[in-house]
């Protein structure tokens, strides 16, 4: 059997060190790879094209959250394990993103090593500690997106605003007033439980709630 090709992403060194140093201990793994940071982990992840990433949750500049998304969309043969000291609500968001396992980082030497060759094998695997969470916080979201019900109109505003117009440009692509387009908005906002623009758009673009075409 091939050795599991391993890349290490964490932002502190003693952390990248003390996982290099148990890992190599396996002989059936071999580290292709450490690095401080999201960005790093993407590019290393095109380059090196590793079987599996340790993937630290909290990294300056591009976090592993957002690492992970662009990694799976490039390589979704890559799998990535998520390691964290939290258990908080990045646990979802790492999970969706598409990791294949999440792992505090508390976790022993042996069970590391066998989750790293249960996702080779396309297990997916989550910590019991965190699990629970992951399952009401999932089935939260699915019953929250099912009981959202936007207008037409409604729809429409949203997609404009997923594509960055301004209130003017939506009431000069729908044919509607000003003060029309931003009663849309206030009860879009209403409706999502969101504050402002910018939280509407994540939402719909999270959600799917745009993926109609927008008709004038």
């Amino acid at each position: 059997m091939d050795k599991v090709r391993v890349l290490i992403a964490d932002d502190h060194a003693l952390v990248r060190e003390g996982l290099r140093q148990l890992l190599e201990l396996d002989e059936r793994i071999e580290i292709v790879g450490e690095v401080g940071d999201g960005q790093g982990a993407i590019n290393l992840a095109r380059k090196c094209q590793p079987d599996v990433i340790l993937m630290d949750v909290n990294m300056p500049g591009t976090d592993g959250i957002i690492a992970t998304k662009v990694i799976k969309q490039e390589a979704p043969h890559i799998n990535v394990i998520a390691l964290t000291v939290c258990e908080d609500e990045q646990v979802v968001d790492m999970v969706k993103a598409g990791v294949s396992a999440y792992v505090l980082k508390d976790v022993g030497t042996d069970e590391l090593t066998e989750t790293i060759f249960k996702v080779r094998e396309g297990n997916v695997i989550i910590h019991p500690r965190v699990a629970g969470r992951v399952t009401r916080e999932l089935t939260r979201g699915e019953q929250k997106k099912n009981l959202v019900k936007l207008t037409k109109r409604e729809k429409d505003v949203l997609g404009f605003l997923t594509r960055g117009y301004s209130n003017k440009e939506m009431a000069g692509a729908m044919y509607i007033s000003e003060k029309t387009v931003k009663n849309h908005l206030t009860s879009i906002f209403r409706k999502l439980e969101v504050k402002d623009r910018t939280q509407a758009a994540i939402y719909a673009l999270k959600n799917g709630l745009v993926e109609e075409e927008i008709q004038g």
